[in-house]
């Protein structure tokens, strides 16, 4: 039942947004990103080993969470690609502690509007290579790590509740321009918006069923075990009729959040990326007008139908201006 009132308020928060909460969740104007990134690669899901992460078997634990990230990495391409406002969102192929090795600067643990979580600052230079090397025009990145902070866990019959510190997996995301500037980040409280930031998995739970079976006042707070953390992030998500979907719930979720926070309204003529084609990934976007005179219905990708919602497409006369912007920010797209 929690579970499901989280939802719908969650879908009412993303309904909010996409019906029009005219917020610019990117850290540059909206249309400055739209008309330069037109290739978004995305970086696996890398994990910070070093972050707060205090479960006992966490060397088994790290490889367990690396190959659910590789899971479902697909599943957030899928999901941006299907906005139609990226010609490819190619999956990169790298080593993600390497990677992470490589890239990453430094951490920075933040407390923003009474929420906790880890930021990430990159080393330009690196990132400036890596995109180059891969013919990106910006790449995304997303980290899971170890954060421990105050929540307050309730029961399943909701009846007790502990608050206390718990150890949490996070995880956060950034896009990358080629020196090194980020684009967009989540999360982002630079919107008057407040958004809810969930974390990947609680790593620990209150054991109430043993304080009530031994008449104790005091609740333990245990780790959950490495099954049970497989089987929380496995677990499937349900439709509205409660039928078991494909998609996983909390990666899913997650992913949901961020793509909400990334859409913005196709408003401009669109034509097949060179970088796309040298990278061999084909544009599930077409052109308003086809080349031939005889009128040719557009082709509809099957990978476009897993979007929920699709933006509205706006006149170019009447398109929304983020008022917050002073000019153009221009993002020199990565060279071959």
């Amino acid at each position: 039942m929690k579970r499901l009132i989280i939802r719908i308020l969650s879908l009412f928060l993303v309904a909010g947004i996409l019906g029009g909460c005219a917020q610019n969740h990117f850290n540059i104007p909206v249309d400055s990103f739209a008309e330069q990134v037109k290739v978004l690669g995305i970086a696996p899901i890398l994990i910070d080993t070093d972050s707060d992460i205090i479960h006992p078997q966490k060397e088994i634990l790290f490889p367990l969470i690396a190959d659910l990230n590789r899971k479902y990495e697909p599943l957030l391409a899928r999901k941006l690609q299907s906005t139609g406002n990226f010609f490819a969102v190619p999956l990169q192929s790298d080593e993600p502690r390497q990677l992470f090795s490589s890239l990453v600067a430094r951490r920075e643990k933040r407390d923003d509007a009474g929420t906790q979580y880890n930021k990430y600052f990159w080393k330009n230079d690196e990132v400036g290579a890596y995109i180059k090397k891969n013919r990106l025009d910006a790449v995304m990145v997303l980290v899971v790590s170890g954060l421990t902070k105050k929540s307050k866990i309730y029961s399943s019959n909701l009846l007790s509740a502990l608050e206390t510190d718990y150890n949490f997996l996070t995880i956060s995301a950034q896009m990358l321009g080629p020196d090194g500037t980020v684009l967009w980040e989540y999360p982002n409280f630079r919107g008057r918006l407040l958004l809810p930031y969930y974390p990947l998995v609680n790593l620990q739970y209150p054991d109430f069923s043993e304080s009530e079976a031994n008449l104790s006042h005091k609740t333990e707070v245990r780790f959950k075990s490495l099954d049970g953390i497989r089987r929380t992030l496995e677990q499937k998500k349900n439709d509205w009729t409660l039928r078991e979907t494909p998609d996983p719930e909390v990666y899913g979720r997650l992913f949901d959040d961020m793509v909400s926070l990334i859409q913005h309204p196709v408003d401009r003529k669109v034509a097949e990326s060179p970088a796309a084609t040298e990278n061999g990934q084909k544009s599930l976007v077409t052109p308003d007008k086809p080349a031939q005179k005889v009128p040719v219905p557009p082709a509809v990708s099957p990978q476009a139908v897993e979007a929920p919602i699709q933006p509205p497409i706006f006149p170019k006369s009447t398109a929304p201006v983020d008022p917050s912007t002073s000019g153009p920010i221009k993002i020199v797209p990565a060279a071959d």
